[in-house]
């Protein structure tokens, strides 16, 4: 299956910068095979490292719009009847939903950085009608530094480019622990400002 999907991308590759966009545009296509791909034809020459950058991000932002579409106008029943086609199993739904209810809108964001619920976080932001603008800012916004991580070890690792993932998620994972730790300290914060205001009534 990843090499049809690897030849598939190599024929978008045709597109330049378009294709780049089109191969992240696609939901069953995973980033993490396009990006480090990406890094990989800049270490050819064949693309310039800051627009391949850019073309990721934008891609990496229309992408998830897919799943948000399904979210909001299909709702949960249609995301598990269909969601296998995008690799998402209904274990990612429901830690998704508890990660959404628990932080709020941010998780269009913070959830980009977090392993198994990359891809899944745009259904409850999408079930639960989030401004679609707002989505689209915070995805685009934590998008840029995971472009930039993926296509820059896919350059720097040159034909071992297949072996990014690894290297890239010990990199994610601990932002995302500090992305973790500062939603926790906003919230207490948060949940301290409202009990002031409470008491000063």
């Amino acid at each position: 299956m990843e090499q049809i999907i690897i030849q598939f991308i190599n024929i978008l590759k045709e597109f330049s910068y378009i294709g780049v966009i089109l191969a992240l545009s696609i939901e069953t296509i995973p980033a993490e095979i396009v990006l480090p791909m990406v890094g990989f034809w800049v270490y050819q020459g064949d693309m310039n490292f800051y627009l391949a950058i850019l073309a990721g991000t934008i891609g990496g932002t229309t992408g998830p719009l897919t799943l948000y579409a399904l979210g909001r106008y299909g709702g949960r029943p249609l995301i598990l009847k269909f969601g296998k086609y995008f690799f998402i199993k209904e274990k990612h739904l429901d830690a998704s939903d508890a990660f959404f209810k628990k932080h709020g809108a941010i998780v269009a964001f913070a959830g980009r950085f977090i392993p198994g619920l990359r891809t899944a976080i745009s259904i409850p932001c999408g079930i639960t009608k989030m401004n679609v603008w707002v989505f689209s800012v915070y995805t685009f916004l934590a998008m840029i530094p995971i472009t930039t991580l993926y296509i820059y070890l896919g350059k720097q690792l040159g034909a071992n480019w297949s072996k990014v993932g690894p290297i890239a998620s010990s990199y994610l994972l601990p932002i995302a622990g500090v992305i973790l730790f500062l939603l926790v300290i906003y919230a207490l914060l948060k949940l301290f400002k409202r009990r002031v205001i409470r008491k000063t009534k």
